[in-house]
Formats: structure tokens, sequence, C-alpha cells
């Protein structure tokens, strides 16, 4: 029987309800730290992840690439792993795929989640949406009889609505300063937050060995008994790596390292070409990501201080000519930030829709406070500042078009350009 309620009506309505914190940032309906809902709603759902053994993977940058390529290196290796990522760039069901054998993927269908949303309707009352879209994704994973799943923390790890599962492996990436409001003013104690998912006799990997966060790792380690690994120590730099990763970007090597550290103590094989294609097998955007070849463009969602400190020091190092479309949220730190910028680019700057953006308007007003020489220009939306950037650099021979700041850039981005192929 038909629903009476159409996908796109049910999903508005999500939205209404349920704001999430990629588009409402972090006020008290869209962000809520604690556990005690979400393990209502788990039990309710049956504890579906109990059906297959999960990775759990925190982190400040790097997340989303080491899922991605563990979830390509298990698919190849045991079938079909489930893939819990966020945020999503063009449809929302992006955060929830199923990774197969053969490379390709697959999301819920409209009729499943119409199904899902309204069967749950009571359930999910007072959830956020994110602990409604990790109920679906666990549940969904279970349906579809998934050989494992890699599951993404949101924000943090120790009050993530995704600390409710028990993994086989926890895994961490790259630590550094960000959301610093909720999760702390130092690298220290942001690493203790994402340190909050280590698990009783659950073998934990850390990215990289550094002073400030080490003895933190290895003091949560201890408290609960996880067998500790520091991936940049115990994996090889030329460990069976692939010579060329269609991830690209900086830090991809050591992202790399995660994956293959925690492969190996899975006792999975390390499949070069699932390891290396990870992007495709995934359906992964936004990382360094090649839009276009003339004039070429390239979209990263890096957003804090240290992956747009290594985003800019790239770009700068290429001595190409670049025009920069730009746009940040407001909580983000911005005079930190500019330090690093390309002094010889062109600028392009423009808001993504949203409150949580920074208006066009104050960008240009505080990047021309702080850099009186740059070229700046500010545009209505985003989509009209990458057509102003794609047209001027057309002009230029071996032009660089770089558009990021923000998921939220390179999603309106993504969404402007799939319109004009």
């Amino acid at each position: 029987m038909k629903s009476p309620v159409s996908y796109d009506e049910l999903i508005q309505g999500l939205f209404r309800r349920h704001p999430s914190v990629q588009s409402a940032g972090f006020s008290a309906g869209a962000y809520k730290p604690g556990l005690e809902a979400m393990r209502t709603f788990d039990a309710a759902l049956g504890h579906p992840w109990r059906a297959y053994p999960c990775l759990h993977v925190a982190g400040t940058n790097g997340k989303g690439s080491v899922c991605s390529m563990l979830a390509s290196a298990l698919s190849a290796a045991r079938g079909p792993v489930g893939l819990y990522t966020s945020p999503h760039l063009l449809d929302w069901r992006e955060r929830m795929k199923v990774i197969h054998r053969d490379g390709g993927f697959s999301m819920p269908d409209e009729a499943w989640v119409v199904d899902f949303l309204l069967s749950r309707e009571r359930d999910i009352r007072p959830l956020s949406f994110f602990e409604i879209t990790t109920g679906m994704a666990l549940r969904w994973f279970e349906e579809q009889g998934v050989a494992a799943a890699v599951i993404e923390t949101g924000l943090g790890g120790r009050l993530d609505s995704t600390n409710i599962i028990t993994p086989a492996l926890s895994v961490i990436t790259g630590i550094g300063l960000d959301h610093c409001a909720l999760l702390g003013d130092t690298r220290a104690k942001i690493a203790a937050e994402k340190a909050g998912i280590f698990k009783p006799g659950v073998p934990a990997v850390v990215a990289v060995r550094d002073a400030e966060t080490e003895p933190v790792f290895r003091l949560a380690a201890a408290a609960v008994g996880a067998p500790l690994h520091f991936a940049d120590e115990e994996t090889s730099a030329d460990a069976g790596l692939p010579e060329r990763l269609d991830l690209r970007g900086p830090c991809q090597d050591i992202n790399l390292r995660t994956a293959l550290c925690a492969l190996h103590l899975l006792g999975v094989p390390a499949d070069a070409g699932a390891l290396a294609s990870a992007a495709a097998r995934t359906g992964l955007h936004g990382r360094w990501e090649q839009l276009r070849s003339t004039p070429e463009t390239i979209a990263d969602i890096g957003h804090n201080p240290p992956a747009l400190k290594e985003n800019f020091s790239r770009l700068g190092a290429s001595g190409r000519p670049l025009f920069m479309v730009f746009g940040i949220m407001a909580d983000k730190d911005l005079d930190g930030i500019s330090a690093w910028m390309p002094a010889s680019a062109s600028w392009y700057l423009a808001a993504p829709a949203g409150d949580r953006a920074l208006p066009a308007s104050r960008l240009l007003q505080r990047m021309r406070a702080l850099h009186p020489d740059f070229s700046l220009q500010a545009f209505e939306s985003v989509a009209q500042a990458v057509r102003a950037a794609l047209d001027d650099a057309a002009e230029v021979p071996s032009a660089l078009v770089y558009i990021g700041g923000s998921t939220f850039t390179v999603a309106e981005a993504l969404a402007a350009l799939n319109l004009e192929k």
C-alpha cells in the first residue's frame, strides 16, 4: 500500500522538526550531547549493530578518508560493508551506504526511508537529526546483511551518538583545534574527548604519536584496558602502499597508514587496488577532488585551521595563478586561518545558505582588514562566485581554481556545477 506521505514531504518535515547541525548549528535542538536517548532508541531497534562487527572512527581531520579506505578494503575482502559518515554534500542519504565487493555502492531507497520514519514516529520524536540518522543507518545495515560496518563519529567521541556501539576496533585520525567551545581549547582536551570511543579490551589505533596527545591516549587506553597502537610507528611508509590514490590532498599518506594499521590488526588483506580507488568505490567527494580539468578546479571540504593551513600551503607552493572561491562558517578562526592565505590569489567570497555561515559582506570586511592588498570580491551566492572564478580563470594560462573553506561551500559548488552538465 502506497504511503499517503511522499518522500520529499517526509524529509522536509524531518528537517523542520529535527534540525541538523549541518543546517542549524549547535543549537539545543540540533546538538544533544549524551547517550541516554540514543541508547533508548537503539534498544527499540533491537540493537542492530550487534549483528555485524563495527569499526569506530573519530578524529578532527581525515575521518572521512580513513573510513572510505577501510570500507573499500573491507568490502573487497569480505563482501558488503556499511559505511556511515557525515555530513553529506548533495543527498543526506550519502551518510549511509553499503559498499559492495565489485566496488559499487548503494544507499537506502526512498520507500525504505518513508517506511522507517513512519513506523518509528513515536521513537524518533525526542531525538536529534543525527540520532535519528544513526539509528536508521545501523538498522539498514542489519537489513542489508553487511559483513561489517565502518562508523564515523559526528562530533567528539565520548558523548557522540555513535558511541553506543562496542566495535571490533577503534580508530582515531588526526587531532586539531576545531569545535573548541564544545570539545576543549587544547589538542590534549580534544584528544580526551575523541578517546572516549575506546572500549574495554578493544584494540585502538591512533594515527600519530605526538608529545601533546600521546599521554592522553595512553591514559585513556590504560583506563579501559584497550591495546593501543600508533599507526605512524607501526606501519612502514612503504608497506605495500599504492603509488597513487584517488583520494588526493594533504595528509593522505598518514590516513593510508592509519587504514593499513587497522586492517593489519583485523587480519584483513590490504587490497592495493581497493585502497587506491577508495573514493570511487565509496562515492566520497570533496577531498582535493578535481571537478574540472580546464581550468583545473579543485574542491576540498577542509574547514579548520590545520586542514586549511595544509591546503593553502600546497596551493601557494604550486606557483600557479590561483582563483579562490571561499566561504566559511561564522564560528571558525578566520584570524588564525588568514595567516596562510596565498597573497597572490584572486579571492571570490560567498556565504553558503544557512544561519551558520559568515555573510559574504562580513567576510569581505574582515579580509580587507586582515589583508588590504588582496584581490577580493564578494558574491551573493556560492554559485555566482564559482561562475565568476571559472570565467576569469579561463583567460589565464595554467590557472588553478580552488573551492573550499567549508563543507557547505563545496556542497553548493558541486550542486551548481552539476546543473551545468
